[in-house]
């Protein structure tokens, strides 16, 4: 799992694509933004491929235009994050990398449509915030399996930041690529890779029950957290 250093611009309409949805629709509406309003690169088997537009291209966008793609509300986000770019510039936005974390999330914050856990992960994913734990359901359950104290709780503006101390006080500088290792491993597409002799024994298994009216699935979470030991394993960084 490596950490991609995306052109801030990129990540941020990303995630703000990203609030209550699913890595498919999001795909989707990236390629939306892309396909409407970026430039042609080119066409590879068939298939056309398009860069992502400049701030520059943005700047007609329309709330109907991008309602009429599938954006729903995040449509009007989208337009006046445009418009608040514009007034303070791109560079504003690329020189976030030269800020601490801190005045980074307090700026991103600022624009509509960007919370808590979106300004961490334009942070973490595009302005060199490597400390950064964007806390979301996945992290959330994690979190709650090696924190006794979150369990029977729901995420606070407070917990958020006692998880992201827990994180930082076992990985350090690194907190955030150790989430996003972590982040991965929770999901179910990666289940079966980490854990396949359990995998196959719980498919042999659910075969052979006949009228069961519960399944019970067990996840064992494969990496620990309690030790604040822990080993560094380089992370790739790339344009």
């Amino acid at each position: 799992v490596r950490l991609l250093r995306q052109p801030p611009l990129e990540c941020l309409y990303a995630f703000i694509c990203s609030s209550n949805n699913n890595i498919a629709r999001i795909t989707k509406m990236v390629n939306a933004l892309c396909e409407t309003y970026g430039c042609k690169l080119g066409q590879i088997n068939g298939k056309e491929y398009y860069a992502f537009p400049t701030l520059n291209q943005l700047k007609d966008v329309e709330e109907s235009t991008l309602r009429s793609l599938g954006f729903g509300y995040r449509a009007k986000y989208i337009v006046q994050t445009t418009k608040q770019l514009q007034e303070n510039t791109e560079e504003w936005l690329n020189n976030l990398r030269k800020v601490k974390a801190e005045e980074a999330k307090k700026e991103l914050i600022s624009l509509m449509g960007v919370g808590s856990k979106v300004a961490d992960c334009v942070s973490l994913f595009s302005l060199d915030k490597l400390e950064i734990v964007p806390v979301d359901t996945h992290i959330w359950a994690v979190a709650q399996r090696h924190m006794p104290s979150l369990r029977g709780k729901s995420l606070t503006p407070s917990l958020y930041v006692d998880i992201n101390t827990f994180f930082r006080e076992r990985f350090g500088n690194l907190a955030g690529w150790a989430h996003t290792v972590l982040f991965a491993g929770d999901l179910s597409k990666f289940q079966n890779q980490l854990n396949p002799t359990k995998s196959t024994k719980n498919t042999s298994k659910k075969s052979k029950q006949v009228d069961s009216s519960t399944t019970t699935t067990s996840t064992t979470s494969t990496t620990s957290l309690s030790s604040t030991t822990t080993t560094t394993t380089s992370t790739s960084m790339q344009e």
